[in-house]
């Protein structure tokens, strides 16, 4: 059962400020999970965190998190300003990028930042635009499909890394280091990233066994003893009450038994790991809470509330389950069948379809789980829709504002002379 970290007595108080719809998220929560990741790698001195900055772009998440021990992923030019703005510098930022314009290699070499290089065309390209840093890291991508277990059932991926656009081949990468190399840099890393969204304790653990022998390949071929190691993202929520979620306590130890088999007798016990998540760090931290406004009962039952895909497109987008709570009702049956819709023109803006809800009445406040991650940050302005307003939850119970909802001003702002049209 999935519990909101806010209440409805807490929502009708809320309002009173900052109208609904609204993205919240629970400091709380933010900072005791990003502890237990931590706790789960303390086993590597240099474990780090990079929070992926385009799961939920905002500067007081990264703030908190960066208290936390966390740095940041970033893969933009705006990214990485908004973490040069929160203070954080040098190698707390990991810059992973691909088809990467100048200017963000630049920006990238003059913030000390560590860039992960998505192709080894690009080595040339950073050479010439902002030079080679003497801290470099690459991006493998070992093609095929990626599989799990024994059952060989593939987990889910974005694409498979056959299919992906990311990363070079190993014949690439090896030679990308020995390029690297003889062009002055000094410290090296790997990063891969093969799936999204796994809810299973083995992706990790699978992933580092892959590029552990990697590694232990490329210290044989080059001489190059990688300094760490990325994980990268992958590691996903359990979005559906009835799922078990991932154990990152379990997760670590997974990862360690595979550094202690693998690395350790190859003399690279001191490879620290990085990893780079954004979902598991935020989605179930956050919720949409949006308003009953309408209902309707045509050839199905409607409920229509005043938030809209432009605030949370992951439904409408690939189909995605987020699961709702009416506050007030979590205790009441189940006995009503709805579907959830926002007011875009596409048929697609729908929150649930056939969802099993009690009576949702005109008025009653809806929470939307797990948008704490690839919500707000996915928002966009079709038909005219404004970005709503993010909030944050303190330890201490207070509710404050973190980003401001968008207005008509700005949304006309770009329009030289809009308001002076007659």
């Amino acid at each position: 059962m999935k519990v909101p970290f806010i209440t409805k007595a807490e929502v009708e108080e809320i309002v009173k400020t900052y109208p609904t719809p609204f993205h919240i998220y629970d400091e709380k929560g933010i900072r005791e999970n990003a502890r237990k990741m931590n706790a789960a790698f303390s086993w590597n001195k240099g474990f780090k965190e990079y929070f992926a900055v385009k799961a939920t772009p905002n500067p007081t998440i990264l703030k908190i998190l960066h208290e936390e021990g966390c740095g940041t992923d970033c893969s933009s030019l705006a990214e990485l300003v908004m973490s040069e703005k929160c203070n954080i510098k040098g190698q707390d930022i990991m810059f992973s990028s691909n088809d990467t314009p100048a200017e963000e290699f630049k920006k990238a070499v003059e913030l000390g930042a560590i860039i992960n290089l998505d192709d080894i065309t690009h080595i040339d390209f950073l050479k010439e635009t902002a030079g080679i840093p003497k801290t470099i890291c690459c991006r493998f991508n070992p093609g095929g499909i990626f599989t799990l277990g024994a059952s060989g059932e593939a987990v889910q991926v974005m694409d498979n890394p056959g299919d992906a656009k990311y990363g070079m081949t190993e014949e690439q990468i090896i030679e990308a280091y020995k390029r690297l190399k003889e062009l002055g840099a000094e410290e090296f890393g790997i990063h891969s990233f093969l799936a999204s969204n796994t809810v299973t304790n083995e992706y990790y653990p699978a992933l580092a066994a892959i590029l552990f022998k990697l590694a232990v390949k490329i210290k044989e071929e080059t001489g190059i003893a990688l300094s760490f190691i990325n994980l990268s993202g992958g590691v996903g929520i359990a979005y559906k009450p009835d799922q078990t979620g991932n154990d990152i306590m379990a997760i670590g130890e997974g990862v360690r038994k595979k550094f202690e088999e693998i690395l350790v007798p190859a003399g690279m016990g001191d490879v620290k790991i990085f990893t780079e998540l954004g979902r598991f760090m935020l989605a179930p931290y956050g919720h949409l809470v949006t308003k009953a406004i309408h209902e309707k009962h045509t050839y199905k039952e409607y409920i229509g509330v005043d938030a809209c895909a432009a605030n949370l497109m992951r439904p409408a987008m690939y189909g995605s389950y987020h699961h709702i709570t009416v506050l007030g009702k979590e205790d009441a049956p189940l006995d009503h069948v709805y579907d959830v819709t926002g007011s875009l023109c596409e048929n697609n803006d729908k929150f649930a379809i056939d969802r099993e809800l009690p009576q949702i009445d005109k008025g009653d406040y809806l929470v939307i789980h797990d948008a704490g991650a690839h919500g707000f940050a996915m928002g966009y302005n079709y038909n005219g829709r404004l970005w709503s307003s993010e909030l944050l939850k303190r330890e201490d119970g207070s509710v404050i504002e973190i980003r401001r909802a968008e207005t008509l001003e700005d949304y006309f702002a770009t329009l030289d002379g809009f308001w002076d049209i007659q």
